[in-house]
């Protein structure tokens, strides 16, 4: 349970970063550039100390290709956060727990008892009064595009919480640090490319706060796969979104004073609860 609390507060930090980062109008592609610059010589450290150099050209491969998706989440949030607020643009992304946790249950046969079916319960009601709440807080100019933004978010970053569950699934842990190497490195070749191609200038001050970014990224990856190993999935991914929430949205209001009405307010009485069913 130490390293699913670890993973909620790295993934947390994550949206506030990419908030900072809009206040300052900093170009969102080399921010998520100089945050996976970060990434990989962390994971590269992970590999040298403690996972070794075990590896499969399958497993290569695979974080290669999820490097595009990891990359391409990583821009629609930070569109998200712009066009919608960090809260929403949260509640929007841990929505996407729906996409892992029914994979788990439909192709890796993980059986809920009564108190996780509660809890999952509870934390799907949580997430849809977070929804309900953000909603009808404020307005947002070019409606239509930021339903679009969200909507890809919430599949974008299903499908990258689902890939962690396929690699814990098919792949041998031995492997682990090589497959995030993969995925943060190429990232970082895929963005560095954009740049390049699309002539962005260097701004040190954008690039710098990347590669703060980098930190809880990598670690957050990690904790979610160390957090894997000793929790079943349809505990670690409803708990890890409920949390994210909790702590994006007390932040968010601390620092940039967004609001919780009172469908927030409710829908944290309700992850308390989620969070208590599902044995946190």
């Amino acid at each position: 349970m130490f390293f699913l609390i670890l993973a909620m507060i790295c993934s947390s930090s994550l949206a506030l970063i990419l908030k900072h980062g809009h206040v300052k109008n900093n170009n969102t592609v080399l921010l998520i550039n100089g945050n996976y610059a970060t990434a990989s010589l962390f994971s590269l450290a992970f590999i040298i100390f403690k996972y070794g150099y075990n590896f499969s050209i399958e497993v290569i491969v695979f974080g290669s290709i999820l490097g595009v998706l990891f990359a391409g989440t990583f821009v629609l949030y930070s569109k998200a956060i712009s066009l919608a607020g960090t809260a929403l643009a949260t509640v929007s992304a841990r929505l996407s727990v729906l996409i892992p946790v029914l994979a788990a249950i439909i192709f890796y046969g993980e059986s809920p008892n009564i108190k996780m079916l509660l809890g999952f319960g509870l934390a799907l009601i949580t997430l849809y009064l977070f929804y309900l709440s953000l909603k009808n807080h404020g307005t947002v100019e070019g409606r239509k595009g930021k339903y679009i933004y969200l909507l890809s978010l919430l599949v974008g970053i299903g499908l990258v919480d689902l890939s962690m569950k396929t690699f814990e699934q098919n792949f041998p842990i031995s492997e682990k640090g090589v497959f995030v190497f993969a995925i943060f490195f190429s990232a970082f070749i895929y963005t560095s490319l954009y740049l390049i191609i699309k002539k962005i200038k260097f701004d040190k001050g954008t690039f710098n706060l990347g590669l703060m970014l980098g930190v809880p990224n990598v670690l957050a990856i990690n904790f979610l796969l160390a957090a894997l190993d000793e929790l079943p999935a349809i505990v670690v991914f409803p708990v890890m979104n409920i949390g994210v929430i909790v702590i994006t949205a007390v932040v968010a209001y601390l620092i940039w004073k967004e609001q919780i009405n009172l469908y927030g307010k409710i829908a944290l009485a309700f992850g308390i609860a989620a969070i208590l069913l599902l044995k946190l």
